[in-house]
């Protein structure tokens, strides 16, 4: 039997979160508004945010993304990715996006930005220990994030999606697996097979906040992302890339296809591999993910 979303949510340790607007400083850029944020998680954690958003003002209430930063051994950087870009990335994905019209939000998530003076093994290792999992609190930062960014004036709360590469990706296609209220999802990178990874021994690429004890007996990542169904996602990768061997990638995407077919909803499942391709984003990603909002937000 298919895994629930309840059910997942169990493996996750999902616990639900709430995040309190404390601070909020704007700035006018060229097209584009920068909005610097502080927020209250209900754990009295306070945590960073940016959000860009187009500069004209709104008429009717527009579409909005939440956007999931990466790893990358970078803990030093966590949301200002969206504003600043990464390496992995063409540029800032921020501002590009608000030019376009979206309402992008992207916060730190636990260990990364000014959330680092824990450090990742420090965090998974608490958490397990308590019975719960890092990855699953930062589903639900990532899911508190959207409720937030639903309640802006400017945003139609039925037209938000989620995108983010590497683990960034991840988050995406969990959170849009688990709450249905993500229209649709678009990721880069980080979509795979786990048991293939293990077996070949690529799933040390991944970082302890991945951690989830169990996942493997009960489900995996073709079917998980199987539950964004029928809803629009589209999959990004490159076959050179570490952490998306082709064999892990063809049984991660054999199931994920399954599911949208029997849900009759495969004209809403994208996927674009490129030969030659690492871990990174490439033009050809850049324009799916634009192309892809456009049509579906």
């Amino acid at each position: 039997m298919a895994i629930t979303v309840a059910r997942l949510k169990e493996l996750l340790a999902f616990e639900e979160a709430s995040l309190t607007l404390l601070e909020s400083q704007h700035e006018v850029r060229d097209g584009y508004i920068l909005e610097r944020l502080r927020f209250q998680l209900s754990d009295s954690t306070e945590v960073r945010g940016f959000l860009t958003r187009p500069s004209a003002g709104f008429i009717t209430r527009g579409p909005a993304i939440v956007y999931a930063h990466a790893h990358g051994a970078r803990w030093d950087i966590g949301a200002s990715e969206l504003v600043d870009g990464r390496p992995a990335l063409l540029n800032a994905p921020g501002p590009v996006l608000a030019r376009e019209g979206y309402v992008m939000l992207c916060i730190d998530m636990p260990t990364f930005g000014e959330r680092a003076g824990v450090t990742e093994d420090e965090a998974a290792k608490a958490a397990l220990w308590h019975g719960k999992t890092l990855f699953g609190q930062m589903v639900s930062e990532q899911a508190a994030a959207l409720t937030w960014l639903a309640s802006r004036p400017e945003v139609d709360p039925k037209r938000i999606g989620v995108t983010g590469l590497s683990m960034g990706a991840t988050l995406a296609y969990f959170l849009a697996a688990v709450d249905p209220r993500v229209k649709a999802n678009a990721h880069l990178c980080c979509y795979a097979d786990f048991a293939a990874l293990v077996r070949t021994g690529a799933h040390n690429h991944h970082g302890h906040y991945l951690t989830v004890p169990g996942l493997l007996k009960e489900t995996s990542i073709g079917e998980i992302a199987g539950l964004v169904a029928p809803r629009a996602q589209l999959i990004c990768i490159g076959w050179d890339d570490p952490l998306t061997p082709p064999e892990a990638v063809d049984i991660a995407f054999a199931e994920t296809e399954a599911v949208y077919l029997k849900a009759e909803a495969l004209g809403a499942l994208v996927f674009l591999p490129e030969a030659g391709v690492g871990h990174k984003e490439t033009p050809a990603m850049r324009r799916a993910v634009l192309g892809f909002f456009k049509g579906y937000l």
